[in-house]
């Protein structure tokens, strides 16, 4: 596997075309950062890190509607990719649907939202839009 972030958003987006509760993803530092941002824009419902042999995993449980049964996360798409970086200072800060939606970056001060790196006036690599 080359581009382990796609992986990662590949499952999630399974996961919820197949309106699965609960999606498992092999762990790692990068994708426990992106999930805790997920559970605190409230795009997912819960998650757990499973220490289970050398990686361990990651246990996302997915937000539905109740009554609608329509998920949280519309949509997730993946900018930088590993044969073509997208990186940006913090004056050229990407805006997810106005506002909306969430871009979230890799940068020297860790993993963060789109808004977090604007106020902290710090760049760094777009990773992937959620809205």
């Amino acid at each position: 596997m080359t581009d382990p972030i796609a992986d990662y958003l590949t499952r999630l987006r399974n996961a919820i075309q197949a309106n699965h509760r609960v999606v498992e993803i092999p762990a790692s530092n990068l994708k426990k950062d992106i999930t805790k941002i997920l559970f605190e824009k409230g795009y997912i419902l819960n998650y757990k890190f499973v220490e289970d042999g050398p990686q361990g995993k990651i246990m996302i449980a997915l937000k539905y509607d109740p009554v609608n049964k329509v998920n949280a996360i519309k949509k997730l798409k993946r900018v930088s990719t590993p044969g073509l970086r997208q990186y940006v200072g913090h004056k050229e800060m990407p805006r997810v649907l106005n506002g909306m939606g969430i871009a979230i970056l890799s940068t020297s001060n860790g993993v963060m939202t789109d808004k977090e790196a604007r106020e902290q006036k710090v760049g760094g690599e777009v990773l992937c839009y959620i809205y």
